[in-house]
Order: structure tokens, then C-alpha cells, then sequence
């Protein structure tokens, strides 16, 4: 009996423990991430080339809610100076959640929207694909969505 309650002490210390840390590290590289994609949004704001280079990956692809895709950094910087400029806007992004596929990889749900110049606003969801390298997040993949009507 004995035996057992040591072995059972065991496992149960090391699920605790062990759950402890991962939630911990979670909670950092979420806030990174948060950061991560804050950083994409004032660098679209800004038309900050220079610092969307350093937040990509250079294999990223994007999905617009237009249905067009860009493939590779260059493709994808291009294609983001030319929607900012022929959709001027207030844009946001807000992190509803995130989700980690991997230790290195994650999901990240957001609110994305654009208050036009007259004054409405543009609702759309977009959810990017981040991964860690070198203690680093980048954005791997973005997809915008514009909902149907009936959401």
C-alpha cells in the first residue's frame, strides 16, 4: 500500500509541476505574441517595410479576404504597401486567442478591423500562423476573412 501511495504522490507532483512550467512559458510567449502581432499592425499603419522584414518569415504566404494569395516576403510586403494604400483606414487587430500547436508553433485568432474615412467599419477576422526561432515569434501565414452576412 505503501508503495502505491508513493508512486501516486509521484505522478500527481510530477503532473503539477509539470503543468506549472508549461503554463508559465505559455504565458510569456503569449504576451509575445500579442506583442508580435502589435507590432504588425503599427508597422501597416506606418508602411514600415523595414520592420515587417524583421516580424515575417520569408517563406510567409497571406490569403487576403479578396480571395488573392501572396507567396514569399517580397510578394507579401508588396501586396500589404498597396492594400494600405488603396484601403486607407484605421486598422486594428485584436488577439482573441491563441493557441499552441507546438512549443515553436502557434495559432493566433484576431478581430481585424478598418474604420473607413467616412466613418464605417470594416469587420473581418484574420488568424496567423506564428513560429519561434532563435527566441523570436514571426508571422509564418496570414489568412483575412470577411464574414458572410448572416454573422
Amino acid at each position: 500500500m505503501m508503495i502505491r501511495l508513493t508512486i501516486f504522490t509521484f505522478f500527481l507532483f510530477f503532473s503539477i509541476t509539470s503543468h506549472a512550467q508549461t503554463s508559465a512559458h505559455t504565458k510569456e510567449d503569449s504576451q509575445a505574441i500579442i506583442n508580435l502581432i502589435n507590432t504588425y499592425t503599427k508597422s501597416r499603419d506606418t508602411k514600415d517595410t523595414v520592420l515587417l522584414k524583421q516580424i515575417l518569415t520569408k517563406d510567409i504566404d497571406q490569403l487576403v479576404s479578396s480571395g488573392v494569395w501572396r507567396s514569399g516576403i517580397n510578394e507579401a510586403i508588396k501586396g500589404m504597401m498597396e492594400s494600405s494604400a488603396s484601403n486607407p483606414g484605421e486598422r486594428t487587430l485584436h488577439v482573441e486567442r491563441i493557441r499552441f500547436l507546438a512549443e515553436t508553433v502557434a495559432l493566433v485568432d484576431a478581430r481585424y478591423e478598418i474604420k473607413n474615412p467616412d466613418g464605417s467599419v470594416r469587420k473581418m477576422w484574420s488568424s496567423f500562423m506564428v513560429v519561434e526561432s532563435d527566441k523570436k515569434w514571426r508571422i509564418s501565414a496570414i489568412r483575412n476573412m470577411l464574414p458572410s452576412s448572416g454573422n
